[in-house]
C-alpha cells in the first residue's frame, strides 16, 4: 500500500474543552472548506460544538473515471456511478490509510476513539462507511447523508464478519427527489446493513434532491450531541 498522504483539513475548533470529534468528509469534486461554507449556508451558521472539534478533511486531486480520467477531489476512483459497478477496492483502502491517519491524530491529542464520529455526504457517506465498518469498528458512530454502498460492498462482508462485536451506530438520511443517488439506493445500503446486523437509522427527506437541508443537519447535530455528550452528562454515547 502507498505511504499515509497527510491530507488537508479545514477545522472548527470548540468553544471549550475538546473532549469529542467529528470527521465530516465531502461528496465527489468538493473540498472540506467547501462543504464546511455549504453547512454554514445551510444552518446560517457553522454546525460548532463546545466540546466537540469537527474536522472537514479535503481528498486529494485524482484521475477520476466517471470524468474521462479527469482531475477531481474524490475519496475514490470507480468505474461509473451505479448501484452495479464492482469497487475500485486499492483506492478505497488507500484512503482508509490515509483518513486513519486523521482518527489517530485525534487520539494522540486526548480523545479516544469512543469519542470519535465520522460521516459524510454522498461519496463522502460511503468512504466513512469503509473506514468505519472494515478498519475502525471501535468509533462512537458513523453518518451518510444522500449516500450508498455498491451492490457487492466490501463492507456488507466486514459487517457480517463483525457481527458478534459492537460496530459504531450508523444514522443514514436520504432525500426522495434525490435523481443522482437514488432515494431507493439508500434505503437499499441501509436495509442490507442492517441485516448484515449493524444498527442503522433511515430518515426520509420528502421532495429533497442530491443536498443538505436545514431539517438534515439539525437532526444530525442532535444525533452527533447524543453520541459524543459532554464528559459530565450521565447519558451515554454508545
Amino acid at each position: 500500500m502507498a505511504a499515509v498522504q497527510k491530507l488537508k483539513r479545514c477545522a472548527l475548533l470548540q468553544t471549550g474543552k475538546h473532549t469529542a470529534s467529528v470527521i465530516f468528509l465531502h461528496g465527489s469534486g468538493d473540498t472540506g472548506q467547501g462543504l464546511r461554507a455549504w453547512v454554514r449556508d445551510v444552518l446560517t451558521q457553522d454546525m460548532a460544538f463546545e466540546h466537540i472539534r469537527v474536522i472537514y478533511p479535503t481528498a486529494p486531486a485524482r484521475p477520476y473515471t466517471p470524468m474521462k480520467g479527469g482531475l477531481s477531489h474524490v475519496w475514490f476512483d470507480r468505474y461509473k456511478i451505479s448501484c452495479d459497478c464492482p469497487e475500485q477496492l486499492e483506492s478505497i483502502d488507500e484512503m482508509c490509510s490515509n483518513l486513519g491517519a486523521i482518527v489517530q491524530d485525534e487520539v494522540q491529542a486526548g480523545v479516544p476513539k469512543q469519542r470519535i464520529v465520522i460521516g459524510g455526504f454522498s461519496m463522502g457517506g460511503a468512504m466513512a462507511l469503509h473506514l468505519a465498518c472494515r478498519y475502525h469498528q471501535d468509533l462512537a458512530g458513523v453518518f451518510a447523508l444522500s449516500s450508498f454502498l455498491n451492490k457487492d460492498s466490501f463492507v456488507y462482508q466486514a459487517v457480517e464478519d463483525a457481527a458478534r462485536h459492537p460496530l459504531p451506530e450508523l444514522l443514514q438520511c436520504h432525500g426522495t427527489a434525490d435523481e443522482l443517488v437514488s432515494h431507493s439506493w439508500g434505503e437499499e445500503t441501509s436495509s442490507l446493513l442492517k441485516k448484515a446486523g449493524m444498527a442503522t437509522t433511515f430518515h426520509s427527506f420528502p421532495g429533497l434532491g442530491h443536498h443538505l437541508c436545514r431539517a438534515e443537519l439539525e437532526l444530525l447535530h442532535s444525533w452527533i450531541l447524543k453520541k459524543l455528550p459532554p464528559e459530565n452528562s450521565s447519558s451515554a454515547g454508545h
